[in-house]
């Protein structure tokens, strides 16, 4: 068992990694939720695999447990199914001492934190993320919101659960695809805020790929801890946090731009490497340094380049990212692997090099 504390100012609370569920009950107790009605919100994939297992658990704790069950997928994460949510709250009567447990991937996570931080000006709030994106990413450090207009996030809150619960053993039924995205999060991680972590990952990449345990567990805990670091130190980017943007200013954009039928982890990795490329122009990183990256993310079976958009609209597309202030933009840049920096009001002809050092030729 991994525990990881979150210590953000006047909110503490704790990140467990388990194998299984059987503990869940008693680390909600510790932390002060139970006896209260509860409400599992999950997607329609993860409803049939994991939700009545983990309702067993929650009904020694909770004085009622009810299910709210939206269709699967990035399409679902919009206010107009979170008032769905709002409505079945209402309908079952949680009110301001209930919780809201959120069981799934980064949607469920991002859209059920919104909901319960919303929901009756802020209800109590547990993640139990099953992606590795969302373990290693999402379901840590408070970050909650939908899609709209077509911008990815832009309509959220931040508001931290009471604990994250992640079970490493709900990995076994993740496809392929999902795998190597929370993956893609994971490198990034390492790229940013540890050399050594970025070595492991690459010298266990075969574990990691089939699945072992062992492997599986440290590679969350590590990234698990890295966040829950940076996060105490500034809950709401307006610091530190901004450097887990890394890979995510190009990533993002070129998500949107695919309509979300791309895996967030694998823009992300197409956003890194743009990222590396324009981090080695500068001088942070070297060639040999990008290639080894770009060769751990292909082993992960994740992209390193795209087609099909322009750059110039990859570059729109970036202005209008939440995370773009008066329209300027800034990277996050490599000073060497395992340290990040913030490139302020980037120029706009180092963001096309960037972009397009990842997009593949014309044919």
């Amino acid at each position: 068992m991994g525990k990881i504390l979150v210590s953000i100012k006047d909110n503490e609370y704790n990140i467990y990694i388990e194998k299984n569920f059987e503990s869940i009950a008693r680390r909600m107790k510790e932390a002060g939720v139970f006896g209260v009605k509860m409400c599992v919100v999950t997607d329609s994939v993860v409803n049939g695999l994991y939700a009545d297992e983990l309702e067993r658990e929650l009904n020694d704790v909770a004085t009622d447990v009810r299910r709210f069950v939206f269709p699967a997928g990035e399409a679902s994460k919009t206010l107009s199914v979170v008032s769905d949510m709002y409505e079945f709250f209402l309908a079952n009567r949680l009110d301001r001492r209930s919780a809201v447990v959120a069981l799934g991937g980064g949607v469920c996570g991002d859209m059920a934190g919104f909901a319960a931080a919303t929901y009756m000006r802020g209800v109590r709030f547990v993640q139990v993320p099953t992606t590795l994106l969302s373990q290693v990413d999402s379901g840590v450090g408070g970050k909650t919101g939908v899609d709209f207009a077509e911008r990815k996030n832009i309509i959220g809150a931040f508001y931290q659960p009471k604990l994250t619960y992640i079970n490493v053993s709900t990995l076994d039924s993740l496809p392929g695809a999902q795998l190597a995205s929370g993956i893609g999060e994971a490198i990034k991680h390492g790229l940013i805020a540890d050399a050594g972590y970025f070595s492991f990952i690459r010298d266990s990449a075969r574990k990691i790929k089939e699945r072992e345990k062992d492997a599986l567990m440290k590679l969350v805990e590590r990234s698990c801890e890295i966040k829950a670091k940076i996060v105490s130190k500034d809950e709401k980017e307006s610091d530190l946090r901004a450097i887990l943007n890394f890979g995510h200013t190009v990533g993002h954009a070129i998500e949107a731009l695919k309509n979300f039928k791309l895996a967030h982890g694998h823009c992300v990795a197409i956003g890194c490497l743009a990222a590396l490329r324009l981090s080695c122009e500068k001088g942070g990183v070297s060639d040999r340094e990008v290639d080894a990256a770009a060769d751990l993310f292909r082993f992960f079976d994740l992209p390193v380049s795209f087609s099909g958009i322009d750059e110039r609209d990859v570059y729109e597309a970036a202005t209008y990212d939440k995370k773009a202030v008066d329209g300027a933009i800034n990277m996050i840049l490599l000073e060497k692997i395992g340290k990040a920096r913030v490139y302020e009001k980037t120029p706009f002809e180092d963001i096309i090099y960037a972009i397009s050092a990842v997009k593949e030729p014309e044919k």
